[in-house]
């Protein structure tokens, strides 16, 4: 494919009715390309002198070319990997870590707890601590997997959720991003490739961005990621890993039911792949069905946190591994922080051997539930997708909006979402869509104003609303 460009390119650059320069020609047919989905991303272009050989110009016209993309985010060069095409992302799409706070906007594009009863649990939980005996050793060292205390707790609290847990197979983490960091670090090399929806958590798309791997989008519908699909890519792409959020997937909301679940481990188990299962979410759900590791425990990095059913700011997260990976991950932890921090492992285990956390949970599901009567009631005619306890919610734009436009647009009224292009594997083909969340809202007055700001502007189109300045390198 990129030799056929080239020759086309080749052909195109000099023409005497053209009245740019060269590298500006050049810049522009490949930004098209790129665009175009001509040149697929990761790909990687030839060095700049063999491109000027290739294409008869000098090497300081590629380079000046090659500059134009670098600024325009299309490109990137790294020392002793070359130069490929990045997945370009517009300021709006950025992956984003903590709510705006802003004076004036409700911020409905961070996942967060929808009550305060994590921070009224640890107001009385804090003056009990110096009492409990493990607390002596809040100043030591402790192994780079976690205290076994904390691992026996998460074991028995992974259980709950019905997989079968030892605490020597369980890795302590901050956080489920933590861990995914601490997987992909240990069993996958750089250039290699790992799978995922194409639709995905934008975590993802950052780590493997960082550690050089190549992520790869698999085709999905509305009951996850298609099978056949997975068979398809995994015989074109010989991955290493393949990344499955199971539970009200982020940012559709989607729940792999049993019978797809297993369809895809079938895939998974045959190509002899290792299964990186995101399961942050399945805590909040009413009914869960079993956990894909559940099924392959001996092929799966089972992956999950307190953070979305109980608090981000305890960062608490947890891995359960097959055990001849368990070794690599603590190593990869120890390299990276040594350990987790024992005073936070210490109020998980007291909540998790308390059955606090039992208890916040059943309060964040109740208000969950009433949250999603509020979409329901200001949105039930669009089409909006989510489930009883989700947190967020997949808006489907109608085609007379853009997904980033209708974002700027919201933020314009004072409400943030994200467009679906922040979630995409291909910016060439982003889902017309937002993600709405609803647990980010602080009261659910909050939430109501805006809803319904959003479900206006999805109903009355953009003709008649002013918008903010936007990329118009977006696609």
């Amino acid at each position: 494919m990129l030799d056929t460009l080239l020759t086309e390119v080749e052909k195109e650059l000099g023409s005497l009715n053209h009245p740019e320069p060269l590298y500006i020609q050049l810049a522009q047919a490949l930004s098209n390309a790129i665009r175009s989905g001509q040149i697929g991303l990761g790909e990687k272009l030839p060095p700049h002198r063999e491109l000027a050989k290739r294409l008869k110009v000098n090497v300081s016209t590629v380079t000046r070319a090659m500059a134009i993309l670098q600024d325009d985010k299309l490109i990137e060069t790294r020392p002793g990997r070359g130069t490929r095409v990045s997945a370009y992302r517009s300021e709006e799409a950025q992956f984003q870590s903590a709510p705006l706070n802003e004076t004036g906007i409700i911020d409905l594009s961070v996942n967060r707890p929808a009550t305060d009863a994590y921070n009224h649990v640890l107001a009385a939980l804090l003056p009990e601590l110096p009492l409990d005996p493990r607390f002596s050793s809040m100043k030591d060292y402790h192994p780079s997997e976690g205290p076994t205390w904390a691992r026996e707790a998460a074991a028995a609290w992974l259980c709950q959720q019905g997989l079968t847990a030892s605490a020597s197979q369980v890795i302590m983490c901050d956080g489920a991003q933590h861990g995914l960091a601490l997987a992909l670090r240990a069993i996958v090399e750089p250039g290699e490739t790992v799978l995922a929806d194409d639709i995905t958590y934008q975590g993802i798309a950052a780590l493997c961005h960082t550690l050089d791997v190549n992520l790869v989008g698999v085709r999905t519908d509305e009951r996850g990621m298609v099978p056949q699909a997975l068979q398809d890519a995994c015989n074109e792409h010989a991955p290493r890993a393949v990344f499955i959020v199971s539970s009200i997937q982020n940012p559709t909301a989607v729940t792999l039911d049993q019978e797809r679940g297993n369809e895809l481990l079938t895939v998974i188990e045959a190509a002899g792949v290792l299964l990186i299962e995101d399961d942050v979410y399945r805590p909040l759900l009413d009914t869960p069905t079993p956990p894909l590791a559940s099924s392959l425990p001996e092929q799966t990095l089972y992956i999950t946190s307190l953070s979305k059913c109980v608090a981000p700011g305890l960062r608490i997260g947890f891995m359960l591994a097959p055990a001849d990976l368990v070794t690599d991950l603590s190593s990869s932890l120890r390299v990276d922080c040594w350990s987790t921090a024992p005073l936070s492992a210490l109020v998980a285990t007291r909540l998790m051997e308390s059955g606090k956390v039992r208890d916040l949970i059943v309060v964040q599901r109740e208000e969950l539930r009433a949250r999603q009567a509020i979409l329901r009631k200001t949105m039930g005619d669009l089409d909006v997708h989510s489930g009883p306890t989700a947190p967020h919610a997949w808006l489907k734009l109608p085609d007379s909006w853009q997904n980033h436009h209708f974002s700027n647009a919201c933020l314009n009224k004072g409400v943030a979402v994200l467009p679906g292009s922040a979630f995409s594997l291909d910016p060439h083909n982003a889902p017309n869509a937002v993600r709405i969340n609803l647990s980010a809202a602080s009261t659910r007055e909050q939430l109501t104003h805006g809803l319904t700001v959003i479900a206006e502007l999805s109903r009355n189109g953009p003709t008649s609303q002013p918008r903010l300045s936007y990329d118009s390198n977006t696609q």
